[in-house]
């Protein structure tokens, strides 16, 4: 009997064990990748966000060095743009496969990658999730093919063109950012930050920019379902002002646990507006990397006060940002 009572209670004690070794593992994967993203064992090592956000190089660097093989050029846009005219020497990639395409690219001889798309938006979140993997030779064209010649200069023309549209609604009312609360909830199923960051690359990638992206008209018209960030310094945000409950998140300082990325919420989608467009498509691949529903405002305050960004000598698309440069079809 005793040798039963034994036998029973060993194997009751094995599938206790059992039971306890299977058990899953609660990790809250958002909070273990921005833990990662922000430290030294980060692919970058160190935090991206708040040092080198944004990586952007003009039109004339990538004609120089592209005119001695130092460049390689990722054009991003659609096929039959691309074939229309692009830079003599540039592959036209896909947004989805970019971190593919790159992989099998040998960078040793290319001082700089140059990320190439319409207006430098696109161009920005692909680009930002490059970086953030490793690839710190990565910069994007500012203000895009716009910028090269005048032939491709029509989005950037127009948005300035109707630049002051909202011009009559910034104020210089402060709004406060939220209370602290938690991290948006990512479910890959991974451990470790770079295990994380991968899946969460793959899934960002294959969304593209299209739902990382929002026009000011929608967010101004739908401004009590979004969290607007307005992400330039805090004097500007005073003056020429802001979106009327736009929230000031200082550059390079407060996209951080230690300051303020906890005030982001969770329960709706985050419009980030900078100057251009540029810097917060940048931001926005990096937040939704986190699992937060951020999105870049179009074209940034270039299409909201053009004209007051020219008065207080804010970064603008102009004629001078056209170079002339010739392409290839």
């Amino acid at each position: 009997m005793t040798k039963i009572k034994n036998l029973m209670l060993g194997i009751l004690a094995v599938s206790l064990l059992m039971t306890a070794c299977t058990k899953e593992v609660t990790v809250n994967e958002s909070l273990v990748l921005a833990e990662y993203l922000e430290s030294a064992n980060s692919p970058l090592m160190k935090d991206y966000v708040n040092t080198d956000l944004p990586s952007i190089m003009l039109a004339s660097e990538v004609k120089t060095l592209n005119e001695t093989g130092q460049v390689y050029i990722m054009d991003v846009r659609a096929a039959a743009d691309f074939a229309l005219g692009h830079i003599a020497n540039a592959h036209n990639v896909a947004v989805a496969d970019v971190l593919t395409h790159i992989k099998a690219v040998d960078l040793t001889a290319y001082t700089k990658v140059a990320v190439v798309c319409y207006t430098g938006q696109t161009a920005g979140f692909a680009a930002s999730l490059l970086r953030i993997m490793g690839y710190d030779k990565v910069f994007t064209m500012k203000w895009g093919m716009c910028s090269w010649n005048a032939d491709f200069a029509g989005k950037w023309k127009a948005t300035v063109t109707s630049g002051n549209a909202f011009a009559s609604q910034f104020t210089a009312t402060e709004t406060a950012k939220n209370v602290a609360g938690e991290l948006p909830v990512l479910s890959t199923g991974k451990t470790t930050g770079q295990e994380i960051l991968e899946a969460r690359v793959a899934t960002l990638l294959i969304e593209g920019f299209v739902p990382a992206s929002v026009t000011t008209k929608t967010v101004v018209d739908n401004a009590s379902t979004y969290y607007i960030v307005n992400y330039w310094p805090a004097a500007q945000y005073a003056a020429p002002g802001h979106l009327p409950g736009a929230v000031q998140y200082e550059p390079k300082v407060a996209i951080k646990l230690a300051t303020d990325l906890k005030t982001l919420p969770t329960n709706k989608p985050i419009a980030i507006y900078c100057y251009s467009g540029q810097t917060s498509a940048f931001l926005s691949a990096h937040l939704r990397l986190l699992g937060y529903d951020a999105k870049s405002v179009l074209y940034g305050a270039n299409g909201m006060i053009y004209d007051l960004m020219v008065t207080n000598k804010m970064t603008t698309f102009n004629d001078a940002q056209i170079m002339g440069y010739e392409y290839v079809k």
